[in-house]
């Protein structure tokens, strides 16, 4: 089975310090993810990649001890990195001042 290409958006409790560094640890041992973004004061994480949704999500509870719930799956086009500009994906809010 070919898998697709997957933005994940998962709820993890980071309290503290130690389980930030847990949870990332967790998702840098990860092969099949491409990239992810912790986001610590949502206690949310977003993950990127190339894998089975449900099968990520078992490793990281593994891994980390922590309760994971999947809050939303996207599919994404098969090429992704070329046109997630023009789908609208990915919006990261910067602030410059």
């Amino acid at each position: 089975m070919k898998e697709k290409y997957f933005c994940m958006i998962l709820r993890i409790k980071i309290d503290c310090n130690g389980c930030y560094r847990k949870v990332k640890e967790a998702l840098l041992n990860i092969r099949e993810l491409e990239s992810h973004i912790i986001e610590k004061r949502s206690s949310r994480v977003i993950v990127f990649g190339i894998f089975t949704p449900q099968d990520v999500a078992i490793k990281i509870r593994k891994k980390t001890n922590r309760r994971v719930e999947i809050l939303e799956i996207q599919q994404l086009s098969p090429n992704y990195p070329e046109n997630y500009q023009d789908q609208g994906y990915l919006m990261i809010a910067t602030n410059d001042k």
